[in-house]
């Protein structure tokens, strides 16, 4: 499932074609993904101006001026691709099929942008002007804002008896976080993935948030990892899963200079948490 690198790479790639670009021709392909498509999705983004493309969460929001807000979830394996006019003006995959193009919209510059998905786990959703989406009404603060703090993660720990990790894969205490970065950013800050949450000490969250929001950032700037399905909007691989300390390394010698001890992993909630047992307590 991407996470937040993944989706705000796509974003990153998908706005020089959609921000204050007009729709002038949209396709669904089909009534449904995950959940039924909206029966008016074709009628509200044809002719709409795309007056801004942004992120919440694991979200892509495309802003349609006065007609609301596309929402856009990737799912397990959502591709958005863009194709220009010109032969090989853009790069497809010959193993993503034409068969899971599923919403397809074309800007007034006739680039085309398609929302593939063949497992189809993601989803399309309207936004009326002024509303809130239900799946966006009870995120948590945005890791990368500068309203995610010390001071604010520790408030929301307090006297958590969850396991540190489970706290931080709650999208109502961070959005957008998920199983790789958590791993990731819980090695760095030296922090036991089964550590209750309400007893890492004020200290350690303001290393853990300087962490959060390092490994993303970073992730970010390397496309994002692709493990199994994630592409960034030009086609194009990630390679964060390059500079994984922990995650999917088991057995390997622990990263951390002068730690003598090997990664492990454990399963919480049915997820795999990666750490070493000798540097994270």
């Amino acid at each position: 499932m991407p996470e937040l690198p993944e989706v705000e790479t796509v974003r990153t790639g998908l706005a020089p074609h959609l921000e204050g670009r007009i729709i002038a021709r949209a396709e669904a392909r089909r009534p449904d993904l995950r959940w039924p498509l909206p029966p008016d999705l074709v009628q509200v983004l044809t002719g709409a101006r795309v007056t801004r493309l942004r992120r919440r969460s694991k979200y892509i929001l495309a802003d349609l001026e006065d007609r609301g807000s596309l929402l856009l979830h990737l799912g397990m394996s959502g591709r958005m691709l863009i194709e220009g006019q010109s032969q090989g003006e853009f790069h497809r995959d010959p193993a993503v099929l034409p068969r899971h193009d599923h919403v397809v919209f074309w800007n007034d510059l006739g680039t085309r942008i398609t929302f593939n998905d063949a497992r189809r786990f993601g989803m399309v959703d309207l936004i009326a002007p002024g509303a809130e989406h239900p799946l966006l009404a009870h995120l948590g603060p945005e890791p990368l804002d500068a309203g995610f703090t010390a001071e604010v993660l520790a408030r929301t720990f307090a006297g958590r008896r969850s396991p540190v990790k489970a706290a931080l894969l709650d999208q109502r205490i961070v959005a957008g976080l998920g199983n790789i970065y958590v791993s990731e950013a819980l090695h760095r800050a030296g922090i036991a993935p089964t550590r209750p949450a309400g007893e890492v000490t004020p200290e350690r969250v303001a290393v853990l948030v300087g962490e959060i929001k390092a490994v993303l950032t970073e992730a970010i700037a390397a496309g994002g990892s692709s493990l199994r399905d994630h592409r960034q909007a030009t086609g194009e691989l990630g390679y964060f899963q390059h500079s994984f300390r922990v995650y999917g390394r088991e057995g390997a010698p622990c990263p951390t200079p002068g730690c003598a001890g090997s990664v492990q992993r454990i399963v919480q909630s049915g997820r795999s948490s990666f750490f070493c047992p000798l540097c994270q307590g």
